[in-house]
């Protein structure tokens, strides 16, 4: 696949249709998006968004969830705020995530399956890697967004002003639901 990929990339350059896409790294609608990596929103949401290259910072991860105050979630936000003008910021979960049902023991039972000793995992453990906060799911969506937004609004280095507000989109047809902060 990747070298289909690359050959794709080739012609892309190539033909000059990249053209098309030149922006800069300011976005245009002073905007951030955090979102879940699915597959499914990657022409959905700015689709349904009525967003183009240029207009936000899109950071996506699985679930679209900040786990905690130092994670490299908080850290992309920050960089978009301070340096690129962000002055909003939109959470956006999503129906029928995957990510919900996501647990450590789930995920340590793949990698064994996948050739990773069980020592080697202790070992990572043991060197403070969190698999149990690493891999957590959850209950449900709406949850999920009020405690990312929650955590970005109390966030000791969250600028005053930043708007920051949560949505469920309906993976079905695109539609925004907000969640209440509270």
């Amino acid at each position: 696949m990747i070298e289909e990929i690359l050959k794709y990339n080739d012609i892309f350059v190539n033909s000059g249709f990249y053209k098309r896409f030149n922006t800069n790294k300011y976005p245009r609608k002073r905007l951030a998006i955090l979102t879940c990596m699915d597959t499914r929103l990657v022409e959905l949401l700015p689709a349904a968004l009525g967003i183009h290259n240029g207009d936000v910072k899109l950071i996506k991860n699985a679930g679209g969830m900040i786990l905690d105050p130092c994670d490299s979630t908080i850290r992309s936000l920050l960089i978009a705020i301070l340096d690129f003008g962000v002055e909003e910021i939109m959470v956006i979960g999503h129906t029928d995530c995957g990510a919900a049902s996501v647990s450590s023991e789930s995920i340590i039972t793949r990698l064994v399956q996948r050739g990773i000793t069980r020592e080697t995992i202790q070992n990572q453990r043991e060197m403070g890697f969190d698999f149990e906060n690493l891999f957590q799911g959850f209950e449900d969506t709406k949850t999920s967004v009020k405690r990312s937004v929650s955590l970005l609004k109390e966030h000791p280095l969250m600028p005053s002003g930043v708007i920051i507000k949560g949505f469920v989109m309906d993976i079905s047809c695109g539609r925004l639901d907000p969640v209440s902060a509270s």
